[in-house]
This record gives C-alpha cells, sequence and structure tokens, in this order.
C-alpha cells in the first residue's frame, strides 16, 4: 500500500499502482498549472465515506511506496483517469481497464509528459 499525502494534513492509502497512475495524473495536470477535484472511497478502516480534494499547483503533494519496484503503467488506464481529471466531477478512481502495459521501469516524468495534449 501506497500512500498519498497532501498539504501535509491529510494522507490517503492506495494500492501502489493505482498510486502510480493517480501520480501520472496529477502530475500532468498540475505541471499545466490547472487544479482540479480528485475525489476516492475511504478505507473502511477510516470510516467508510468518501473524500474529496482541491488539487492546486501551490499545495503540496508526495508520494510514498511501500514497494520495491515500479509498478508497470497501463496507457489507457492512464487516459481513461486523465478523462476524469479533466471533467467537472474532477479525478475519480475507475476500473482498470486491461491494455497492454508500459514497460516497467519507465520514468513516470517521460510518461506523464506523453500524455500532455490529452484535453
Amino acid at each position: 500500500m501506497g500512500k498519498l499525502t497532501y498539504d501535509s494534513t491529510l494522507t490517503a492509502d492506495f494500492d501502489d499502482r493505482v498510486l502510480a497512475h493517480i501520480q501520472v495524473v496529477v502530475g500532468a495536470k498540475l505541471r499545466r498549472g490547472e487544479s482540479f477535484y480528485f475525489s476516492w472511497r475511504d478505507d473502511p478502516k477510516s470510516g467508510d465515506g468518501r473524500s474529496t480534494i482541491w488539487m492546486h499547483p501551490s499545495i503540496p503533494v508526495s508520494y510514498k511506496y511501500f514497494g520495491s519496484r515500479s509498478p508497470s503503467l497501463n496507457r489507457e488506464w492512464i487516459e481513461v483517469l486523465m478523462a476524469t481529471a479533466n471533467s467537472s466531477g474532477g479525478l475519480q478512481i475507475v476500473p482498470e481497464p486491461h491494455a497492454p502495459s508500459i514497460v516497467p521501469g519507465v520514468d513516470s516524468d517521460l510518461v506523464a509528459n506523453h500524455f500532455t495534449k490529452l484535453d
């Protein structure tokens, strides 16, 4: 399980693979100076509700992975997540579609740069 920390005040746990895909989408949006909502279902251990945050380039966000290997990235999933992030409802975690993965170990900045023209 990885951890997303937002503004040093909120942490949320995600599977490392999910978190890696979130990082690519969030990085692409924030790099372009775009703000957006990000919503997810909370872990049942923390109340079993939903959380929503306002992602803004001036608010710090960090990612902590607990696995020793970088997860492979699914281009199709990144595109679907980016489409939700570009909607009025903001980024939503949706199930991963089945598609070939990008080669494991590819720098996520390179992948994010590849997807900067998806709007």
